[in-house]
């Protein structure tokens, strides 16, 4: 292979199209099943290609000797989990998580729940490239019906449900005195989140639980959270939660329909746990992106904090072999070590809520004790990524910026995973205006590897 079959969370990339066009999935069924001898569990979000994909791989798993359990539609975690608590050799998720429809993935946990390491990841593409594919019937995918899109094996993930039921931090009860808004992304968490906030006493708002295959993601969850932001304002609602398309990640609002993000959950958790002498080591692992705000906040509670690369599989790496109890990423994954090695958007949910409603937390008081500094995201598409560190003028550039601004703020650089862009990220402290510094960067980058206008967020 040219590339790396493995991004930064599993094989992703739009659906039909190398690496998910059936020749692909089929060496990658194939090659799975000599890696791992036994059962494999398969889940899957609401994409209408999910299905397609899923048949793909079962075939090619079961041509070579492996057993297959297909679950239908279940969120990532809650795949590792099952795949983790039955006796299932590794755990498959189709899904592309925040991307659009159009995209889908494979995501691949070992039989202890862990998303596999770098060596096995090799090891897997290497066997995909030798493995001899077969003639196969020449045809086109078709979309499913939308019962056989949206079914899902209630018995099996039973396990699962009662497993975030007793997660609940208060208790029996408590969250009866609560209203809360869940914004499902027309996902995964489509039945699952409402059933399990239900099976707590919780009063519900649920918005964006009616997936068509086709809108998943589709201007709500955690990447629009707005949308359920101001749901909470208008319905007088104590909080909402807003889940990804496979859950593993989850934003807040508080009451005013005020955002918190992961840094956010981060600082709320770590309080929690330091008081419950539940945060052994007193660190928090988070990545590069984590606001530098969050590390000021963290320092006054006595917790230190570690930065990984971007990806929850990194933040739980670091984690295990630090013996760190928490961990997550500023988009919302948030890992409880003691609780299950990935990221799960309805375990935190839950955890929050029956801290709101223990009186503990005030989601409120925790946006106030979290001082960001500004923070400024430039996209860039690029047409290749070569290493930027050997490119005289932007790493000219990156130098200058970088004694101007000392300890004041930082620059991050790195190419997305699964898209043709370098993100720029500048962040500096109050006063300083990140943005010039953020163009004058991306206009080095465009010069190098030329390409159009920039997408910008704060």
């Amino acid at each position: 292979m040219s590339e790396r079959l493995f991004g930064t969370d599993g094989i992703r990339g739009r659906a039909g199209q190398p690496p998910l066009d059936e020749a692909a999935l089929w060496r990658i069924g194939r090659a799975l099943a000599q890696r791992f001898a036994g059962t494999a569990l398969i889940g899957r979000d609401t994409r209408l290609s999910g299905v397609w994909i899923e048949e793909v791989l079962k075939s090619s798993m079961q041509s070579a000797g492996m057993k297959v359990d297909c679950v239908g539609v279940l969120t990532t975690p809650g795949t590792a989990f099952l795949t983790r608590s039955g006796s299932c050799c590794v755990g498959v998720v189709i899904s592309a998580s925040h991307n659009p429809f159009q995209d889908n993935g494979i995501k691949i946990f070992r039989s202890d729940g862990q998303k596999l390491d770098e060596r096995t990841q090799q090891a897997i593409e290497k066997l995909v490239e030798e493995v001899p594919l077969p003639e196969l019937p020449a045809r086109i995918p078709s979309d499913p019906p939308l019962k056989q899109l949206l079914k899902g094996a209630r018995s099996r993930i039973r396990p699962y449900l009662d497993f975030l039921v007793q997660a609940a931090e208060s208790p029996s009860g408590a969250l009866e005195r609560l209203k809360i808004v869940l914004d499902c992304a027309n996902g995964a968490a489509f039945r699952i989140a409402p059933q399990v906030f239900r099976r707590l006493g919780a009063q519900l708002v649920t918005i964006h639980a009616q997936p068509d295959g086709t809108n998943i993601n589709r201007g709500c969850g955690a990447l629009h959270p707005q949308a359920m932001a101001r749901r909470v304002v208008e319905s007088g609602a104590d909080l909402g939660a807003a889940f990804d398309g496979d859950a593993d990640r989850v934003i807040f609002a508080d009451r005013q329909g005020r955002l918190l993000d992961g840094d956010h959950i981060l600082l709320l958790l770590a309080r929690h746990l330091k008081r419950t002498s539940r945060l052994p080591t007193a660190t928090v692992v988070t990545t590069v992106m984590a606001n530098m705000g969050l590390e000021a906040a963290l320092h006054k509670e006595g917790i230190g904090m570690l930065r990984t690369q971007v990806g929850d599989r990194w933040v739980w790496e670091s984690m295990h072999q630090g013996g760190h109890g928490l961990g997550g990423e500023q988009s919302g994954h948030i890992i409880l070590g003691d609780q299950l090695p990935a990221g799960d958007g309805i375990l935190i949910a839950v955890k929050v809520a029956s801290l709101v409603a223990s009186g503990e937390v005030s989601l409120t008081e925790v946006r106030k004790g979290l001082i960001k500094y500004p923070q400024l995201l430039l996209n860039v598409p690029v047409c290749s990524k070569p290493d930027f560190h050997q490119i005289p003028s932007i790493r000219s550039e990156m130098r200058r910026i970088e004694g101007e601004l000392k300890d004041q703020g930082r620059i991050l650089i790195r190419y997305s995973g699964t898209e043709p862009l370098v993100r720029i990220m500048l962040e500096a402290q109050h006063g300083i205006d990140p943005a010039p510094y953020a163009e004058s960067l991306a206009a080095r980058f465009r010069e190098a590897l030329g390409q159009t206008s920039p997408e910008l967020s704060e």
